[in-house]
């Protein structure tokens, strides 16, 4: 089937927490396909850099896609950024989803075909409006109850940088709140959000040991693999970072200098699904275990659940047990989640269609970091929806 691209449109969605930025791509036979290129606090950025890809798009040939994405990267004289890379991901994804929906097949048989049949995940955004340890212990609880066997949250609050003595065994009591709440085979994972010095990151490592995190999450910020090196070296718990790299090269450099034991790059902003299988070969060719970034929508969710089934280097999936009660309305995920494990949709193409009607009813929101002024479990309103079950949503 011979196809041609006839149009490249961005949507922008308010998801309370961000904005989603869902990439389409049109042909000429009708069918057509969807992408997402969410960056956090720069959506109108990267759907502008996906605007200005149209004219170089529009004629050409949707099965050519790393020729396609070769050709876009060329044309841009700054070669990287968190931006670019994204707005690559965007069409990447939508030109396979179309390339699927063609051939009649889902995107992991494009990309080598399945390993397994399902995946692990670990819960994010379980927590909305917890303040105490208590508060984060209660609703840990149902974590477990859903079927999870991992759970992640940020319990430093506002700290940035350094933390006192208080400050740090404040977050302390609540990491053994959470500790003791769920059973022992739940492993807990502590978020840090970049936000601490080497010498405190090294000070939270030592005291959250004794309760054996999974792993403890960009302790500090990206800018120094040499930092996060150091930091491995010394730590007791295994250190986890990536979500903000945004190109192979720089995940090769994290793997060469030792600085993670855990790789987390992003579908949405490293380039798309080829990027993401040269990081997780790098990393599987070095025994680095890989855990994707996984907050975003739910093509983004999609996106890496392909990933997930093709790429055995991937161990463990991050998903957002909860989001806003509008996203049922957008999209119509066909997700089966149980005894914490996820199964992959076996629907043409990534498998997922999205409403457009209802996301012009959401359009974009500003919205501001909430990481580190002691708001972040305020990340979804009122009425948010479980999107995780026992049964497809």
């Amino acid at each position: 089937m011979t196809l041609k691209i006839t149009d490249v449109r961005v949507a922008i969605v308010d998801a309370f927490r961000a904005n989603l930025v869902l990439v389409k791509i049109e042909t000429d036979s009708g069918i057509y396909g969807w992408g997402e290129a969410t960056v956090e606090f720069s959506e109108a950025a990267v759907a502008a850099a996906i605007e200005t890809a149209k004219p170089l798009l529009v004629g050409q040939d949707p099965y050519r896609i790393n020729g396609l994405i070769n050709d876009l990267h060329r044309q841009t004289y700054f070669r990287t950024g968190v931006v670019l890379r994204s707005a690559l991901s965007g069409i990447e994804s939508a030109l396979y989803d179309i390339k699927g929906k063609a051939l009649g097949v889902p995107v992991y048989e494009l990309l080598g075909g399945k390993t397994r049949d399902n995946i692990r995940c670990y819960a994010n955004a379980w927590f909305t409006g917890a303040r105490t340890p208590q508060d984060f212990a209660e609703k840990s609880k149902q974590v477990a109850d859903l079927g999870y066997t991992a759970l992640k949250w940020d319990p430093f609050g506002s700290s940035y940088m350094d933390m006192t003595a208080d400050e740090l065994g404040q977050s302390m009591d609540c990491i053994e709140a959470v500790r003791n709440a769920v059973p022992s085979s739940v492993d807990i994972i502590i978020e840090g959000h970049g936000r601490f010095n080497a010498l405190t990151s090294r000070r939270a490592a030592n005291a959250m040991a004794p309760y054996n995190p999974l792993w403890f999450e960009e302790p500090m910020p990206p800018e120094s693999i040499s930092a996060f090196a150091s930091l491995k070296r010394q730590s007791p718990v295994p250190i986890a970072t990536g979500e903000r790299y945004y190109e192979p090269s720089s995940f090769f450099n994290l793997v060469a200098q030792e600085g993670a034991d855990i790789l987390q790059p992003d579908a949405c902003h490293v380039g798309g699904f080829e990027a993401m299988r040269s990081i997780v070969s790098i990393a599987q060719a070095n025994y680095v275990p890989v855990a994707p970034h996984n907050p975003m929508g739910p093509v983004a969710n999609a996106m890496n659940m392909h990933l997930a089934a093709a790429l055995d280097g991937i161990f463990i999936m991050e998903t957002m047990m909860s989001d806003v009660p509008w996203r049922k309305d957008i999209c119509d995920e066909d997700l089966l989640f149980k005894d914490g494990y996820m199964t992959f949709s076996d629907r043409p193409g990534l498998g997922i269609e999205i409403n457009e009607d209802k996301c012009r009813e959401h359009p974009y929101q500003q919205r501001f970091l909430r990481h580190y002024n002691g708001t972040l479990t305020d990340i979804r309103p009122d009425g948010e929806t479980i999107i995780h079950r026992e049964k497809p949503v």
